[in-house]
């Protein structure tokens, strides 16, 4: 008899609840690169300072959630090989991640941004074929392919009214780096995550990236001439976009989308976030003054089709291996 015989499905209140919070931390999430945008609008700084700013000031709700979690009964102590995944995760999926966003933000709009990104959960399709021998099955092919297809015709179309912009395939580069080390960190997040919890997890991921964040920004002042400290009557904009982004883009959805996880599974949850590259496309309208492209909105389609299949799939590969236990 399976094991899924003796399992209840959660509660409906549940999953709505789930479902919700989800859904809050995606949308909260995609205004990162609106506040990105609107950061480097109005105060010219660079990347690597905004970034700095951004996981500074996330750094105290951290700090007190690992020492919340230390002091909870029933703490179970990581050892020495989960730290060292818990590190090297940390530093792909919110430093190298980031940092490479960040720069590639500073050349092509928001609503691109989102779309490239995107292009992250079939990257971990093929890295969780590559390294842990999944098979792919023909469904998810399909929705690589819808993936793929729907990047290329948003693509041209934001290049047919972009062509005054010499950075705009490094932009697009750096974005595409960026999905790469982010399908890397989601590959290795849902093993950590069954082991030492997903709160645990982000709290200590993103303390392992804030640290190199500061070492980055610290050895470039040392190491050049022009200093990029935000320090001065001039700067109170500045703190403030960075405030932003770590209280609205990042601590709150980050913990918001680990207690949906909870409730709802890693595939229900990364699902939930598709409304993530639609998210940004309409706030950047309304807010960046960026224009509606049916090639966006084509293409926008396509890749959320693409993600759709493959949360689907990986659905119902996780049911299989449930009920044959």
């Amino acid at each position: 008899m399976s094991r899924s015989t003796f399992l209840k499905a959660p509660p409906r209140s549940t999953l709505l609840k789930g479902f919700l919070i989800s859904f809050t931390g995606a949308i909260l999430f995609s205004t990162k690169a609106i506040i990105v945008k609107l950061a480097f609008r109005a105060t010219h700084t660079d990347a690597l300072t905004l970034l700095t700013l951004r996981m500074l000031l996330s750094l105290p709700f951290y700090l007190f959630t690992a020492i919340w979690s230390f002091r909870q009964e029933g703490n179970v102590k990581m050892n020495k090989k989960e730290w060292t995944w818990v590190i090297i995760l940390g530093l792909l999926g919110y430093y190298l991640s980031s940092f490479f966003d960040f720069l590639g933000l500073q050349y092509i709009s928001a609503g691109l941004e989102r779309l490239i990104l995107f292009l992250y959960p079939s990257f971990s399709v093929l890295i969780n074929s590559l390294a842990f021998r999944q098979r792919i099955s023909r469904a998810q092919y399909w929705a690589l392919a819808l993936t793929y297809v729907g990047i290329g015709i948003a693509y041209f179309g934001e290049l047919s009214i972009d062509t005054a912009n010499p950075n705009f395939y490094w932009g697009s580069f750096l974005v595409f780096l960026c999905a790469v080390t982010y399908a890397f960190y989601l590959s290795g997040t849902g093993r950590m995550v069954q082991r030492i919890g997903a709160n645990k997890f982000t709290t200590y991921s993103m303390l392992s990236a804030t640290t190199a964040i500061l070492l980055h920004f610290l050895l470039r002042e040392i190491n050049t001439p022009i200093h990029h400290l935000p320090i001065g009557p001039n700067t109170s904009t500045l703190w403030a976009y960075g405030l932003l982004l770590a209280i609205i883009a990042t601590v709150i959805p980050s913990f918001l989308l680990s207690a949906g996880m909870k409730r709802i599974g890693a595939n229900n949850a990364a699902i939930v976030t598709s409304i993530g590259p639609v998210s940004t496309i309409l706030q950047a309208h309304f807010f960046l003054g960026d224009p509606f492209l049916w090639e966006q909105w084509t293409g926008t389609t396509l890749v959320i089709i693409g993600v759709l299949l493959i949360g689907w799939k990986g659905q119902k590969q996780e049911a299989a291996a449930e009920a044959s236990t």
